[in-house]
């Protein structure tokens, strides 16, 4: 077989040639479109369901959220195990199926679930959430946001506001999730005398509030030519505003919520903060969609943040780009290759010329050790592998392995034509000298003896 290969190589050494340049063009091809990412995809198929359940225990939790959302996820097909954790205020199901498996179809079957277990759960739990897809390292970018004059309330006004929607926008974000800060909040604090005075109750107040801050719709009025509709635009939206609300009329003179209570700006309790090189601040990490290109998702978020960091510095904020950032490790990781890659070419020319002394054989390394790799990149990408840092690191150790039989094999084959070259003339040189020089000679060579 491989007689036949070289024979026909020799032979059609045009269509080598061509082929050889098809290849190196498609390959190069490949790698500006292949799929760039910090690690493989080494987690089986699976879905996260989170229920919040604002004041409840860990155990209420438990009894009252988790265990139903397990009951109702349970007995799914290709459904291989099924974890949970119960916080306070706060379920979390982890769901895991087989490798084999669908997972935009499973997915779409813990939703369908999930969905109709929202109305079996306690009054004031949340809807069962199923989280958004995302990578197995998830992560791929995180900021920071730092102020010297703007409050840890303004910052986190304007990171959920203001920067959250714009990075959402970027192709390949799946999430981006708001650490730190203060959350800001119309709090109402009862006086518990001033409420006995006017006779009223907490649930009055509540009552009250609910009422003045809700937008609902007021319908429309119709006539025999058209329909108008009403639009109702009395949302409260500052503290004043809401302690101006009439609570009750108590004997002409009406009592208004800011008489029983204090209404301020105010900030939700806290579950986590966030430092910036030692500074408070906000910090945003932003999740990317499952089968992303990470570097390309990286620099577009990066294009976006650009964009918006003359706004953020008008507003007194300091962005803070480089708190994290997975796509040095890729970088790293294809700027290794390429240095391996040159130094590896350098060497196999040096070695083969000054030892040689064939520019040919020289050459011919030196197109097999980039050929090979694009080769190699070809059939990671047509099965559907990204081009990772496990991937680069071992494409750079099989470099060695290249540049190895390039040296050696093509060294022998020299070898082996200049011996065969030097075995031939060798043959005619012999030939040559024992030939006869006359006709005699010849006559003498021929006539058998007596």
């Amino acid at each position: 077989m491989l007689y036949a290969i070289i024979r026909f190589s020799l032979r059609f050494r045009g269509v080598i040639y061509a082929l050889a340049v098809l290849l190196a063009g498609y390959g190069l091809y490949t790698i500006t479109r292949a799929k760039l990412d910090v690690f493989p995809e080494f987690a089986p198929p699976m879905s996260i369901v989170q229920t919040e359940a604002p004041g409840l225990s860990s155990e209420q939790v438990e009894t009252l959220v988790t265990q139903p959302v397990e009951n109702a996820l349970a007995g799914m097909v290709g459904l291989q195990s099924m974890r949970s954790k119960s916080l306070q205020g706060l379920s979390a199901i982890t769901v895991v199926f087989d490798s084999h498996a669908n997972l935009l179809q499973v997915r779409q079957l813990v939703s369908e679930r999930v969905n109709a277990l929202a109305a079996t759960l306690p009054a004031g739990v949340q809807p069962p959430k199923l989280l958004s897809l995302t990578t197995t390292t998830s992560v791929v970018r995180t900021i920071g946001l730092t102020s010297k004059t703007r409050s840890l309330m303004d910052l986190y006004d304007i990171a959920q506001w203001t920067v959250k929607p714009q990075l959402l926008s970027v192709s390949g974000v799946a999430d981006a999730i708001v650490f730190g800060g203060d959350t800001r909040q119309l709090q109402i604090q009862v006086d518990p005398a001033k409420l006995m005075r006017y006779g009223l109750s907490i649930q009055d107040v509540i009552a009250a509030a609910r009422t003045s801050t809700g937008v609902r719709g007021a319908g429309f009025i119709e006539n025999a030519n058209q329909r108008i509709a009403i639009n109702t635009d009395g949302q409260i939206r500052t503290p004043d505003a809401l302690a101006g609300v009439v609570l009750r009329w108590s004997n002409g003179a009406a009592v208004r919520l800011g008489d029983v209570a204090t209404v301020s700006w105010g900030s939700a309790p806290p579950v986590g903060a966030a430092s910036i090189m030692s500074t408070p601040g906000v910090m945003l990490v932003l999740e990317s969609q499952y089968g992303t290109n990470t570097l390309a998702v990286t620099r577009d978020i990066e294009k976006t943040l650009a964009a918006l960091k003359p706004v953020l510095t008008q507003q007194g904020v300091e962005l803070n780009m480089d708190v994290f950032r997975p796509a040095n490790f890729i970088d790293a990781a294809v700027g290794h290759l390429r240095m391996a890659l040159l130094v590896g070419a350098v060497l196999v020319i040096a070695v083969l010329f000054l030892f040689l002394l064939n520019v040919r054989t020289a050459v011919i390394s030196a197109v097999a050790i980039p050929l090979s790799l694009l080769v190699a990149i070809i059939v990671l990408s047509s099965f559907g592998v990204s081009l990772n840092t496990m991937t680069l690191g071992g494409l750079a150790i099989a470099l060695g392995e290249v540049v190895d039989d390039a040296i050696i094999d093509v060294e022998n084959i020299y070898r082996r034509l200049r011996e065969t070259a030097t075995g031939a003339s060798h043959w005619r040189h012999s030939v040559w000298c024992c030939a006869p020089r006359s006709r005699s000679e010849v006559r003498s060579y021929s006539r058998p003896s007596s």
